[in-house]
């Protein structure tokens, strides 16, 4: 995620812009866990890895924007 281009235009976000939108990341990465965990459950694996990978990456944004 750092090595993305558009990594450091998020880093130049005001700190209240960037505690917002990190939040926002939080909240969607629990929803998609959530998500595949219940897909998993339901035997769509193709769903649930989808779900865990949106959830992964949002993390990850998340912690960029610490």
């Amino acid at each position: 995620m750092l090595a993305l281009p558009g990594t450091a235009r998020l880093l130049q976000l005001d700190p209240h812009t960037r505690s917002l939108l990190r939040a926002v990341l939080l909240d969607l990465a629990v929803d998609a866990r959530t998500r595949a965990e219940d897909s998993w459950r339901r035997h769509k694996a193709p769903m649930a890895a989808y779900w865990k990978a949106v959830s992964v990456y949002a993390g990850h944004l998340a912690r960029v924007l610490r």
